[in-house]
């Protein structure tokens, strides 16, 4: 893997505040990278099975509690949120023309799908824990979200 594409996955890194990545690329060879708190982070090029680590690694905070503006959700006694389980972009849909997954009132059951985040290019449906109401969809289509973020808030029951 060259330099140019090493510096370019450790921005990555920084702006969606990664603590790891790891990459296995037959043709290039596989490199790790794991990030410091101070942002001070170099790596080298690494061959087929060899690994590059940058620093020790920090903790990824929620969007909200980065953002001092948005304030954590509330929830009720008898509601359940639903966090994003990584990084990428959030779609109601299947697609552009498809009506959503889910809407705010429905019913869903267990193991329902209720949303899509697209990461790396691969289509990771996000299904409903629990069995309820849909009290809110947390954010927008296309919306891009992070590790951790509020997607959707269900009343159990």
């Amino acid at each position: 893997m060259e330099t140019r594409e090493l510096k370019a996955l450790l921005a990555l890194m920084r702006e969606y505040e990664l603590i790891e990545l790891e990459i296995d690329d037959k043709k290039k060879g596989k490199v790790r990278l794991v990030r410091a708190g101070g942002g001070s982070a170099s790596a080298a090029p690494s061959s087929v099975g060899a690994a590059a680590t940058v620093a020790p690694a920090r903790h990824v905070r929620a969007p909200a509690a980065r953002d001092a503006g948005k304030a954590p959700v509330e929830l009720a006694e008898n509601e359940r949120l639903i966090t994003s389980p990584m990084v990428g972009t959030f779609y109601r849909a299947s697609s552009p023309e498809a009506n959503p997954f889910v809407e705010e009132g429905d019913s869903v059951r267990k193991g329902q799908t209720l949303c899509i985040i697209e990461a790396m290019k691969m289509m990771n449906e996000i299904e409903a824990e629990v069995a309820g109401r849909v009290v809110k969809v947390l954010c927008e289509n296309a919306q891009p979200v992070e590790y951790g973020q509020p997607l959707v808030v269900i009343e159990v029951g």
